[in-house]
């Protein structure tokens, strides 16, 4: 996992593919704008949904998990990085995040 391609959240603009795999209620309750979203458990089943021609970026809460599917991604044919620090560090840098609730979004 060493030579895992990762950047951090500075990294990620508007036009960047973010995949989101952190649960559905942690996903509810706060994350990127424009991610896709596509639970851990469900990546090996949907990875077709996403685009094989950009470079995908990869978030969780922590890293740990966008991680092992950076390089399963990686593994099968897709351009996939690893965030750094994942939505946590996401939300340190006070980066806009929204919610799927009536409530304010956070991380969870």
């Amino acid at each position: 996992m060493d030579s895992l391609p990762s950047v951090t959240v500075d990294a990620i603009t508007d036009d960047t593919t973010v995949l989101d795999v952190r649960e559905d209620d942690e996903w509810e309750a706060g994350h990127i704008a424009h991610a896709r979203h596509i639970p851990l458990g469900d990546i090996m089943v949907r990875y077709g949904e996403l685009p094989a021609d950009e470079e995908i970026h990869v978030i969780c809460r922590t890293g740990g998990r966008s991680s092992r599917v950076t390089a399963w991604l990686n593994q099968n044919g897709f351009d996939a990085v690893n965030v750094s620090g994942g939505m946590g560090a996401w939300m340190d840098a006070e980066r806009d995040m929204v919610s799927e609730t009536d409530a304010a979004p956070y991380v969870k």
